[in-house]
């Protein structure tokens, strides 16, 4: 019997000394963060600061040109593709809602379910028990029960981002990548989705991008600061927010 795999941190996601340069730039400098099972970490940090080609290396789509990236303490993510990386779970929602506008959200939910998507699998199809529970209870989660039946193309731009939010959840990953989930949205949208992810993270262990300081306070997790591909500060809101060089690169006086 093969003997199972030593786990080498307690963390889900652990990055260190990553470096990535493309064209002579480097994007991802000396770039070290661990985020533990069952927590939301805030990630902030000026544009070109390296937040989106980070979740590009933890997704998969760019290769480090050195560093570790581990997920789940065992998992080696640079020796993977994007499709198996996703398999493992890691879920990602980009800034723009990509929602299948012309169909139902219960339909979206359903589209965006782990099943077979082979034409043979798609046409013999049908929803197990624990599916519809799940789609369910995503429903709920992201407050559309009683909107199952509207055209996604109707939802607001609040909504739309909810409902790319549940068909992540749909897939049931152990951890979410969610960027910039709050532009465009309402001061009532930014607050409902404050909630909407603390609720999430019940269960789930979620890295939030945002740029929106008021939606990262109301998170009230520890925040990561990002400059120039590295880490420049960590701890509260208030630490990062106070700190000397966070202030003259990202916040300004």
């Amino acid at each position: 019997m093969n003997a199972l795999p030593t786990r080498t941190t307690s963390a889900l996601l652990y990055l260190d000394g990553v470096h990535v340069s493309f064209d002579g730039f480097h994007a991802i400098n000396n770039l070290s963060l661990t985020l533990e099972p069952g927590e939301m970490r805030a990630i902030i940090g000026p544009n070109g600061a390296g937040k989106t080609t980070m979740m590009d290396i933890i997704t998969g789509k760019t290769r480090p040109d050195e560093g570790e990236v581990l997920f789940d303490g065992i998992t080696d993510l640079t020796r993977l593709d994007e499709t198996r990386i996703a398999e493992l779970g890691i879920g990602r929602k980009f800034q723009k809602p990509t929602v299948f506008e012309s169909q139902t959200i219960q339909d979206n939910l359903l589209l965006a379910l782990n099943v077979d998507h082979s034409v043979r699998g798609t046409l013999f199809w049908r929803e197990t028990k624990d599916e519809s529970e799940r789609i369910e209870r995503v429903l709920e989660t992201i407050r559309l029960k009683d909107a199952r039946h509207k055209l996604a193309g109707s939802l607001s731009h609040g909504q739309k981002q909810w409902l790319e939010i549940g068909m992540l959840l749909a897939q049931d990953p152990k951890l979410l990548l969610v960027d910039e989930p709050v532009a465009g949205m309402t001061d009532v949208e930014t607050h409902q989705t404050a909630e909407l992810l603390k609720e999430i993270n019940k269960d789930k262990t979620i890295m939030v991008v945002e740029h929106d300081m008021t939606f990262v306070r109301e998170l009230g997790v520890k925040v990561t600061c990002l400059h120039e591909g590295t880490v420049l500060a960590e701890g509260t809101i208030d630490q990062v927010s106070s700190n000397e060089r966070v202030i003259e690169v990202y916040l300004g006086r």
